[in-house]
């Protein structure tokens, strides 16, 4: 299947006449919400609200063309917003530089395409798993708020210069004290907030963001709120910005690279996870590479035309398949309508307050956050719940981009413990239930004397071949020992060299204590791999076993062994916690 396919968004291909007019309806929909979203984005991300505008126009011009989702929406995003910040206000002096900030985001956009679509051409679609859940959910718990934090200052009518979350809410508070908060502000800010809320709560088809916005200008001519105090957006620049190669630093790349690592990362995994949610409703199938060269279309395009890095908007997304969307041809409709907007009505959100933009981010941050996933998590698994937490304090703590980079490891480090430590159990026999079962869960299970059956739920490579090699000693350390210690290897997918050496001198010691080491289940491939290490000059070609039923058989047929009841004479349970108790006597049998 071919990674890059022109006009595949748009459905070209299968598109049927009477999906036009729902597709251009349902684009003069999403632009009520693609306007005041984009402004209130771009300022989150410390860039002039016309920004917000550029980047709408062209991302979804970008993916329409390159994308290979009929329904998803990009733009700017409240999650990356403080990832631009937190890369682009670094960089430019006390201040501030609007034309230095907007070129440094451009960049910074093209840095997240040229990253998005290397790794299409490579097939590394799979980056987008490197976040786990619950690690995501700790970070956007932190990335909410960070962002319900830094937008209060605005709300309230006044700036603060700290950065980071513990002295933003410190000046904030501050400024309260002092007096610094306009009540106009507020109160415009807080009424918009409480109506987004309740319209979403109680009125979902109505267009809260409209809504507040529409209001909120209206309440700005009858009530004269700038004569009050109350900032305002202003007229915006008029026209289409021209293709422009943004202007930066050689000094610039360094930071803007890192920070496209992680913006790239996150918009990835965000727009999978909003992409198979939709595409399941549709019966599309989701292809991470090929979303990669969308998302790289989409932030080319907006890094040209003086935008900044966008992802997946699943608000805005819902908006479009609720209004009838069938194809790109939506976010095309919406492309134009902004384009009119700002080339013939420039003025046309001029009397919109700041305070409002502020509340419309807020909102949005509250979206990100989960708390009911965070409490299912403690109720769930405890150890997931901590890594949601870690990931939220590294946020919270840390900043965003290292919050980002702590979610990533935090999350590869979690697998690595699961191949450090696996699951392990003894197995044995139940009444009533075909084959093996792990002790732990059925306390009752019989053991045949002389022999220990043991799963290790993991492959066997360096990271954990220590700790199968101890737990098999002390499992022949039992009084009287075992004669056989059967591995029941079907969770083990591979054996590395490492693994191998250690298999080896495992085996050398089990057969100076007269104990065979016996396996199970072995999977062809693994077995390939053991015979081209020459494991089979140590460990004898005969113990190796289709089945686990087959080397109990085995057993039985040299011991004259019977099933053993749990209790007097069970095996110790597998696992470091687990106390090493005594198991019975076993006839000798032929040694390894």
């Amino acid at each position: 299947m071919p990674i890059f396919t022109l006009g595949r968004g748009l459905g070209l291909s299968s598109f049927r006449r009477d999906w036009l007019v729902k597709d251009m309806v349902a684009g003069l929909v999403l632009t009520t919400l693609l306007v005041p979203q984009g402004m209130a984005y771009a300022e989150l991300a410390g860039l002039p609200p016309i920004t917000g505008l550029y980047t709408s126009i062209l991302c979804l011009l970008g993916y329409a063309l390159c994308g290979p989702s009929r329904l998803l929406v990009l733009g700017p995003d409240s999650s990356l917003g403080p990832m631009i910040a937190a890369t682009v206000l670094p960089l430019i002096a006390a201040g501030g530089d609007p034309e230095r900030a907007v070129a440094l985001a451009s960049m910074l956009a093209i840095m997240v395409a040229a990253i998005m679509i290397l790794a299409a051409v490579a097939k590394l679609g799979f980056i987008a798993d490197l976040i786990s859940k619950p690690t995501m959910i700790g970070y956007m718990n932190g990335l909410a708020l960070t962002i319900l934090i830094g937008q209060l200052p605005k709300l309230f009518g006044f700036k603060v210069d700290s950065k980071g979350l513990i002295s933003e809410a410190v000046g904030f508070v501050e400024g309260l004290a002092d007096g610094k908060a306009v009540a106009a502000s507020a109160v415009v800010g807080i009424a918009g907030i409480a109506l987004i809320l309740v319209l979403q709560r109680w009125l979902p088809k109505v267009p809260a963001v409209l809504a507040a916005v529409v209001l909120a200008i209206a309440a700005t001519n009858v009530f004269g709120l700038a004569q009050h105090g109350v900032s305002l957006v202003g007229v915006l620049p008029k026209g289409f910005p021209p293709l422009t190669v943004p202007g930066i630093r050689l000094s610039d790349l360094g930071p803007l690279f890192a920070g496209a690592l992680g913006i790239a990362v996150v918009s990835l995994a965000d727009t999978i996870s909003t992409a198979s949610a939709f595409a399941a409703r549709t019966g599309q199938e989701i292809h991470g590479n090929q979303e990669m060269i969308g998302i790289g279309a989409a932030n080319l395009a907006a890094g040209f035309f003086q935008g900044f890095p966008v992802s997946t908007s699943g608000s805005r997304t819902a908006v479009a398949e609720r209004s009838g969307a069938k194809t790109q041809l939506t976010g095309v409709t919406g492309a134009v309508l902004i384009i009119l907007m700002i080339v013939f009505v420039p003025g046309l959100f001029r009397n919109l307050p700041q305070p409002v933009l502020a509340a419309v981010v807020i909102t949005a941050s509250l979206s990100l956050a989960d708390i009911p996933g965070t409490a299912r998590l403690w109720h769930q698994r405890k150890a997931e719940f901590m890594l949601s937490i870690a990931a939220f304090l590294g946020v919270a703590l840390l900043g965003v981009l290292p919050g980002i980079a702590l979610a990533v490891a935090l999350s590869i480090g979690n697998v690595f413990r699961r191949a450090w430590w696996p699951y392990q159990a003894v197995l044995g026999r139940v009444d009533g239930l075909e084959g093996y079962h792990d002790g732990r869960s059925y306390p009752a299970a019989s053991h045949l004397p002389g022999l220990v059956i043991y799963r290790f739920d993991a492959p066997l490579i360096f990271a954990n071949a220590k700790t199968f090699r101890d737990e098999v000693m002390r499992l022949a350390q039992a009084s009287p020992p075992p004669a056989w210690i059967v591995i029941a290897a079907e969770p083990m997918t591979d054996v590395d060299t490492t693994a191998s050496d250690v298999l080896e001198g495992l085996d050398e010691t089990l057969n100076t204590r007269g104990i065979s080491l016996i396996f199970a289940e072995l999977k062809d491939p693994v077995r390939r791999k053991i015979e081209r290490y020459g494991l089979t000059r140590t460990i004898d070609p005969g113990h190796f076993f289709p089945t686990v039923e087959a080397a109990v058989s085995a057993f039985r047929d040299q011991t004259g062994a019977d099933w053993t009841a749990a209790g007097a004479a069970g095996p110790a349970v597998a696992g470091p916690a687990a106390a090493g108790t005594a198991q019975p006597a076993a006839d000798p049998t032929a040694r390894t």
